[in-house]
This record gives C-alpha cells, sequence and structure tokens, in this order.
C-alpha cells in the first residue's frame, strides 16, 4: 500500500462541474468502490434471503400429521374418487392407478445422508426400484444421494422446494416452489422429472378444494400428481410390525401405491420393517417397482436442457454458499460481539485504574510560562473566543497566532484586538503544519500549547495540561476536548463520541503507554522534543496522529490530562460531519502505515505499535469495515430466526453501552441527559461512521489523493457557563 503525498493547503478552488445547455449541473456518476459495496450488501442480502426462505420457511411437520379440513365441492368426482396418479393438464382430470399385483413403493423428504444410504441397501439386496420424492433442499445438500437414486434404477419426483403445503400458499410460491425444487433435481443429476408429489398430501377423497387449485396448477406446469393409497405411517415410529401391516395391500384386486419416509427424522424402524415388508409382498405374488413400472406409463425423467442444468447448478451454488455465509456472519456476530463486551470492560477497567492513578498528582508543580500556538486559516468567525480565552488563563503564557493565508481578514481582527502578550505571524497559505512550525520557531517557551482556531480554553485549562511535564519522561499531554455545540441529534451524538469514545480510549491509551493522538484542540508537548523529529510533517492530513506517534516512537511518553478542558465546534451538517471524519480517518490510515515499523520496534515504539495500532486496526478500521455485513446478518436474524432473541442480544449490547456511557459522562462530570439519543446513534451515526471508513481504505488502497477541506464554522465559541 502507498499513500500519495497529501496537498496540504486548505481552501484551494473546488473542482466545478460540466454544464449542460441549459446550465443544469450533471452528477458525476457513483464511485466505484460504492457501485462494489452496493452490490456486495445486495448480493449477499440475497444470498441470505435465500438461505432464510430455504432453511427457516421449510415445513417441518409429517406428511400424515392431521390436518385442517377444508370444503371439498370443486374437487372433480374424477379426482375425488379416481386413481391415486392424477393428470389435470386438461379441462377434465384423468386418473390411474398401478395395475392389479402391483406395489408402487414410495418415500418421501429425502434425500436424508443417514436413512437414504440404508434404503437403498435394502433396495438393492431386494432387486427393488422404488420412486423417491425428494425435496428441493434436501437435494442441493446431497446431491451425490440424488445421483446414486438414478444410478441405481430408481426414480425421483419432487416434493416441492422448501416441503410446503401448496394448499395453504399463494399460486406465485406454488409456482416458485415447483420451479426451485426442479432446478435442484436438474443441477444435481442433469435431469429433470414430472412427477409431484405435494407435501401433506394423502389419498384422494381426502383432497379439498384448496388442495385441488394447486394440482391443478401443477397440471398445468407439466406435472403428475401421485397421491398415496397405502400409509405405513412409519413417521409415527410405531414399531416394525405396524409399519408392515400398514404397508401390506389387502389384497391383490387394485395396485397400490404405498407411501413411506427417508428423511424427516430416525427412519432406523422404516429401515427394519422395508427389510421384512419385500419379502412378504414376493411371497405374496406382488410385483414391486416404481409409479412408472407398475402403472405402465412413460418413464417421467427426461434430460435437463442447458440452461435448465447450469441455473440448477447455479442454485445450488447459491444455496451451499447461503449457507456458509450464514455460518461466517454467526460466528463473526458472536465474535465481535465478544469483541465489543471485551474491550467495554477492558475501557471501564482502565478508566477507573486511570482516575485513581492521576488522583497522586505528576510531582512539582510546573509553573514555567507556555507558548500558545495558535494555527489560523479563515477562522474570523471565532478566533477572537479563542484568543481571548487563552489569555483569561490562570497559567502564563504568551499566545502566537500564525494566520496561514487567511482571505477573511482574521489577522487583521487579532491585531485590532490589541491583546497584551499576543504576536500574529502572517504567511502564504502554506497548510496547518507549516503553520504550526512557523509557530515553534517564533516561541520563547520550552512548552507549547497547540490549540486549532475553533477551540476555547477553560481558564485552568493551560495550568492543568502542563502538570504532567513535571515527570521528565513526558513529551506530549492530551487535554480533555469537548464538544460546544451539542445542539440537535447530530451535535448530540458527537458529544456523546467525544465523551464515551475518544475520552475512554485515551485514558486507555494513557495506561498502556501507546497514545496514538493528541488532538489537534487542546495538546501540550516539549518543543525541544518537537524540534528534535523535525517540526510538525506534512505526509499526512492527520498531522495531530502522525505527531504523537512520531513522539512516542522516539521513546517519549505520551498522557492523558483529563481535566484540562477545551471547547470545540463540531460539524453541524451531515456533509460537514462526512468531511471531517473522512479527513481524520484517511489520515489516520496514512500515520499507521508511516509508522507500522513500529510493530517490530523495542521500548516505547514497540507498545505503540503492538498496542496502541493493533487496537486502532482492529476497532478503528476492520469492525467497521465488517459492520455492513453484521448489520445486514442482524436483519436477517430478525426476519428468519429468533426475533425475540435478535432483539434482546440488541438491546443487551445496548444497555451495556449504556452503562458504558453512564460511567464515562461521570468521569467526565456531564449531565447524563445526551444519553437518550444513544439509540438512534447506533441506527444512524454508526453507519455513517463505517461508510466514513470504507471510503477512506478506498481512497488509501486507490492511492488517490485527498485535499484538506475545512470545516465551516458557525461562530458558537463563547466559553460555555455550564456543561449541560
Amino acid at each position: 500500500m502507498t499513500f500519495p503525498r497529501t496537498s496540504p493547503r486548505r481552501g484551494g478552488p473546488a473542482r466545478r462541474g460540466r454544464r449542460g445547455r441549459r446550465g443544469v449541473v450533471h452528477q458525476p456518476a457513483p464511485r466505484t468502490h460504492w457501485l462494489l459495496l452496493t452490490a456486495l450488501v445486495v448480493t449477499l442480502a440475497a444470498a441470505l434471503l435465500l438461505q432464510g426462505y430455504t432453511r427457516h420457511l421449510y415445513g417441518t411437520a409429517p406428511d400424515g400429521a392431521v390436518r385442517a379440513t377444508g370444503p371439498a365441492g370443486a374437487v372433480p368426482p374424477e379426482a375425488a374418487r379416481g386413481g391415486p396418479l392424477i393428470d389435470a393438464s386438461g379441462p377434465t382430470p384423468r386418473t390411474a392407478r398401478p395395475a392389479p399385483g402391483t406395489v408402487a413403493l414410495t418415500f418421501d423428504d429425502g434425500p436424508d445422508p443417514v436413512w437414504t444410504p440404508k434404503i437403498l441397501d435394502v433396495l438393492k439386496q431386494q432387486g427393488v426400484h422404488a420412486t423417491f420424492f425428494v425435496v428441493g433442499t434436501q437435494v442441493a445438500d446431497h446431491p451425490e444421494l440424488a445421483r446414486r437414486i438414478l444410478a441405481e434404477g430408481h426414480q425421483l419426483g419432487i416434493h416441492t422446494f422448501t416441503h410446503a403445503d401448496l394448499g395453504r400458499i399463494a399460486p406465485w410460491r406454488r409456482s416458485l416452489e415447483l420451479r426451485e425444487a426442479q432446478l435442484a433435481v436438474a443441477g444435481a443429476t442433469g435431469t429433470t422429472t414430472a412427477l409431484l408429489r405435494p407435501p401433506y398430501s394423502s389419498t384422494n377423497d381426502a383432497l379439498t378444494d384448496a388442495d385441488w387449485q394447486a394440482v391443478r396448477q401443477a397440471g398445468r406446469a407439466g406435472y403428475l400428481t401421485v397421491l398415496t393409497t397405502l400409509d405405513s405411517e412409519d413417521w409415527q415410529r410405531p414399531g416394525v410390525a405396524r409399519i408392515v401391516a400398514g404397508a401390506t395391500p389387502p389384497g391383490p384386486a387394485a395396485g397400490q401405491v404405498v407411501l413411506m419416509h427417508d428423511a424427516g427424522g430416525d427412519r432406523s424402524q422404516t429401515v427394519a420393517a422395508l427389510a421384512e415388508l419385500l419379502p412378504e409382498l414376493k411371497r405374496a405374488g406382488y410385483r414391486v417397482g416404481t409409479v412408472s413400472e407398475t402403472a405402465s406409463i412413460a418413464d417421467a425423467a427426461h434430460p435437463a436442457s442447458g440452461a435448465e442444468h447450469w441455473q440448477g447448478r447455479a442454485l445450488l451454488l447459491a444455496l451451499t454458499g447461503g449457507d456458509r455465509a450464514v455460518a461466517a456472519l454467526g460466528r463473526l456476530l458472536w465474535a465481535a460481539g465478544a469483541i465489543g463486551v471485551l474491550r467495554a470492560v477492558v475501557l471501564v477497567v482502565a478508566a477507573r485504574r486511570h482516575r485513581r492513578l492521576r488522583r497522586g498528582g505528576w510531582g512539582p508543580p510546573v509553573t514555567e510560562p507556555v507558548t500558545v500556538i495558535v494555527p489560523a486559516y479563515n477562522e474570523r468567525a471565532g478566533i477572537e473566543a479563542a484568543v481571548r480565552s487563552l489569555l483569561a488563563s490562570d497559567h502564563p503564557v504568551e499566545v502566537i497566532v500564525v494566520d496561514d493565508g487567511s482571505t477573511d481578514g482574521t489577522a487583521d481582527l487579532v491585531e485590532s484586538l490589541g491583546l497584551p502578550g499576543v504576536r500574529v505571524l502572517r504567511q502564504a497559505n502554506a497548510g496547518k503544519p507549516a503553520a504550526l512550525n512557523n509557530g515553534l520557531r517564533h516561541a520563547s517557551c520550552e512548552l507549547v500549547v497547540l490549540v486549532d482556531g475553533d477551540t476555547v480554553f477553560e481558564p485552568d485549562a493551560v495550568r492543568l495540561l502542563v502538570q504532567p511535564f513535571a515527570d521528565r519522561r513526558v513529551g506530549a499531554v492530551s487535554g480533555n476536548a469537548k464538544v460546544i455545540n451539542r445542539g440537535g441529534l447530530l451535535g448530540r451524538w458527537q458529544h456523546i463520541e467525544y465523551v464515551v469514545g475518544f475520552n475512554l480510549d485515551r485514558r486507555f491509551f494513557d495506561l498502556a503507554q501507546c497514545m496514538p493522538t493528541v488532538p489537534g484542540a487542546v495538546g501540550a508537548f516539549r518543543r525541544s522534543a518537537l524540534l528534535r523529529l523535525g517540526g510538525v510533517a506534512e505526509e499526512t492530513l492527520a498531522e495531530d496522529t502522525d505527531l504523537t506517534m512520531a513522539l512516542c516512537r522516539a521513546g517519549w511518553r505520551v498522557v492523558y490530562e483529563e481535566r484540562a478542558i477545551a471547547w470545540t465546534e463540531a460539524p453541524a451538517s451531515l456533509a460537514a460531519l462526512w468531511r471531517q471524519r473522512h479527513r481524520w480517518c484517511y489520515g489516520t490510515l496514512q500515520a499507521m502505515w508511516k509508522h507500522r515499523r513500529a510493530l517490530t520496534q523495542p521500548g516505547q515504539a514497540g507498545k505503540l505499535g503492538r498496542r496502541g495500532l493493533l487496537y486502532l486496526l482492529v476497532f478503528q478500521v476492520l469492525l467497521p469495515l465488517l459492520a455492513p455485513a453484521v448489520d445486514v446478518f442482524a436483519l436477517y436474524g430478525l426476519l428468519f430466526l429468533d426475533p425475540v432473541r435478535i432483539a434482546a442480544l440488541w438491546l443487551g449490547f445496548l444497555a451495556l453501552q449504556a452503562l458504558s456511557a453512564c460511567y464515562a459522562f461521570r468521569l467526565d462530570g456531564e449531565r447524563l441527559g445526551p444519553l437518550w439519543a444513544l439509540p438512534f446513534q447506533q441506527v444512524v451515526y454508526r453507519q455513517l461512521m463505517y461508510l466514513v471508513v470504507i471510503q477512506s481504505v478506498w481512497t488509501a488502497l486507490a492511492g488517490n489523493r485527498l485535499r484538506w477541506q475545512r470545516m465551516q464554522r458557525y461562530g458558537s465559541l463563547q466559553a460555555p457557563a455550564n456543561r449541560s
């Protein structure tokens, strides 16, 4: 992976779209990665829908189970009193039955990997052929058994795709059930069949009007419906003797169609009964065979067309892929949930320990003066409030405002204030890193505080921020940035993120000695350490993260002082938030790549690499990239699995987050009121953040250059009277 050198300049002219004849700006085509993401999500959703339909809408009641009866006035007498083989393709149904002295042996619900082979072995030993009415999903799971059935001279019929009750479903779904079952057989065996046995059917006189509609629809589709005359009731597992008795014809006068099962549960009694039944039927003079053999009709099997065969193969692959996707996503969901719970627990424990450790102070009070550097580009809306808050500090400071080629009179405004202890440096627009380096060259103090122009400080913030420098190992200190414009849902969501996400992470990073970022809004540094690094680098868009990682690799400790509070403006629109977070995320990826060698280095650098970088990789890159798949699977669970259990898991995870948030708010001295927006944050805000990560990772992989995008200022920078 290679990151292009980032342009540091800010506020360049926007690229203009081409206009048509009527002056309408043409919208650019969707970017490739969004098309790819959409295609992947749609494909995954389709696979899960297919898997959910086939695995969780499956009719599980046995064929012979008692069904609610209905009216039968529309069933033609020919069908109600005729033979069990019904051809309903014409206006008048035609029926047939096996020849006298014959038994058509049929098995439903298979193929099953345990019982179908055992039944095939018994049939082979007895030299008997049978008809297997197979379920499409079972064929998809065990295509080799469908091929073995045909290879050993038996006959296939379809028993729908999901064992659905055809009389109780809509006509469109009947067509789907028959078509998909046929494709499954075609994909597995290269043949098609014209035989159908509707699930839950029995004898002709049990047909209802709804059943007849299904038989008529199947007849028009070219199917010969095969009902039964004798039910062995093996699905009840009544014992071998009763199964044999139920499958034995009362006499040789009429041919019979015997129903047995090779799947749907324990079929050991069926196997044992079959081994007794077949010799008895032979001794009684019966000829046992397939439906076609006993009824003297043309073989119902035909070679599948090329299109049917390949469509069937595609269906089998889709079902297999769906099963694997569900299994993988299930494991992924549990892993992500476990990692999320573990992270929440670790962060809370770390926060408690961090609070206890910091009660002891840092050492002797640090009283030396501090230089505050404020890089400013078009910050007229808030620069006065920022500078005045710094001068109100209870610690001696000098303030250097570096105007980076502003076009809105920022420098003129600061100079016009005539504030003592404030210097203004002007430079051509060269970017924030250049402005910071310019300020470092003119700083007169060893301790420097770097402040964004959209930030106001509490009076004690500078003093508290520099106290950790009593420890000579400390090279930088992160302060506590808070959102000042927290009105509305978007403001509340960002307020929660700052307090819960950023600050809990910083406490953990402090304890683990792997702080990856001192925020540009509020951070203090040793000037000599920065100068030894060559100042602030310009290679990344996250210069604060890059600088912090460089200090860690140079052996300096970077700590967090939660009491040093500064207030910053957050984006007030989704578009502005997107631009800001895209820059942050892309810049963080640049910095991680730039400092990747820390993974193998010893000492403080190794702590950054093996703790901080891996933490960022897992929780800020990999899990957000997988989030779309997890969300799709969660919807799948609500639709096809146990919605109560899925909802309970989601609510449990939300409760854990709420408890963590309450503790984080308590640590920061914040009121709990804004936390009512937390559930909505999981529905909208989180999705926006993982889309930002996807965009950033794609930008990095594609090697595109991302320009600095300045955030719009809203003029809300006033030191708040309270923290509500």
